[in-house]
């Protein structure tokens, strides 16, 4: 059920519990908006979160047999977050949009059914702290303002996927994966840059193997054009297991901050300062079957070398598919498709000067306009 926060909530939760006391419903799954959906002021906060709390002491039966729960735009007191988590027993979803505690707060979480959790635009809150969640396999983290890491991993024996997407400013701390993800072993790594700063920090094989040794695909997202690629190489040197990796790199103009307003925010006008890193000149990768490159080829020779040295790298890659950039409902009247002249001189720039290659290159069209998301089921 998708409703507002409201006077009919408490109706609409008794109403639920009713039927679920009927023990013929399944699953159930609450979206709960709020009347007002953006620039909402503290006080708006406030006010829906003691909403919120009141609807939730009104219904606990209903809670109690959630499997999934999506909340915005709620400030809530710092008891209030424990009891969710221990009146939602069944609760496997949980996805949390501009929720907070207040400023340089903490939320932990332990739960013992909880699967995915979504942390979205909570700004405010300093640190996630995901003490205890045996059953957890998918965490996606959108935007994060603390000058320390964003989360801390405890016991998530289970987890596969990560994804964190964030504007990097000036003051952003460089985030190590050894530290971040600890000893975790996740299978798919989704990081989305939003033609920024790049806020990881390059390792060594060392620090990596125990977070990167089952890792097979990898994303890396909205990479600024000015940024050379050779770093992307330190992950392909830290995850023996990687298959599939895929890349877009491009300044997306629709979303991005321009004029007085990037030194108002503090945005980093190098983009990818702190990322020095040089290969090993022997170093070979033996299971990357397919790469996945997104841009604007014929501007960015940078994207050609960084295509020339996975090649050179790795012994058993079949596929390197080439796009056009995607575009967004704003500028779709930008979508180009391939010309003959583009694939020819593309071939010809990748294969000039390699000894032998089996690789199969691609221009696959990008065809309708569709969101960056579709092409990366």
């Amino acid at each position: 059920m998708q409703f507002y926060l409201g006077d009919e909530s408490i109706f609409i939760g008794q109403t639920v519990a009713n039927t679920i006391a009927t023990q013929k419903v399944a699953s159930v799954e609450f979206t709960i908006m709020t009347k007002v959906r953006k620039k909402i002021t503290n006080n708006g906060l406030l006010t829906y979160g003691r909403q919120f709390m009141s609807f939730f002491d009104s219904c606990p039966n209903t809670f109690g047999g959630l499997a999934c729960l999506m909340l915005e735009n709620l400030r809530l007191g710092e008891s209030y977050f424990p009891k969710i988590f221990s009146v939602c027993k069944q609760l496997e979803l949980l996805r949390l949009y501009h929720c907070d505690m207040g400023i340089d707060s903490l939320l932990e979480v332990e739960h013992p059914q909880l699967s995915e959790l979504v942390i979205a635009c909570s700004r405010l809150i300093k640190r996630v702290d995901l003490k205890w969640l045996p059953k957890l396999t998918v965490l996606k983290f959108n935007v994060f303002r603390s000058q320390d890491d964003p989360f801390c991993l405890g016991y998530v024996p289970l987890l596969q996927t990560v994804t964190i997407i964030n504007t990097g400013f000036a003051w952003h701390k460089m985030l190590k994966f050894s530290e971040l993800l600890g000893k975790t072993g996740i299978s798919n790594l989704h990081l989305d840059f939003r033609s920024e700063k790049i806020w990881v920090k390059p390792e060594g094989q060392r620090q990596l193997l125990p977070v990167f040794h089952k890792l097979t695909l990898v994303n890396l997202l909205n990479i600024s054009e000015e940024c050379d690629l050779t770093w992307i190489m330190f992950i392909l040197q830290g995850a023996p297991t990687l298959k599939e990796l895929r890349i877009l790199v491009r300044d997306h103009l629709c979303e991005m901050i321009s004029g007085e307003q990037r030194k108002k925010f503090v945005f980093s006008e190098e983009k990818d300062n702190g990322l020095e890193w040089e290969p090993a000149p022997d170093f070979k990768h033996h299971n990357l079957a397919e790469l996945r490159m997104y841009g604007r080829f014929r501007a960015q020779d940078n994207i050609v070398r960084f295509v020339r040295n996975v090649m050179e790298a790795t012994v058993n890659l079949e596929d390197i598919k080439l796009f056009k950039s995607p575009v967004c409902e704003n500028c779709k009247h930008m979508l180009q498709e391939w010309t003959l002249m583009e694939k020819s001189s593309l071939s010809h720039k990748l294969n000039m000067g390699m000894l032998s290659s089996n690789v199969q290159i691609q221009f696959p069209s990008l065809g309708k306009f569709r969101t960056w998301s579709k092409y990366c089921s």
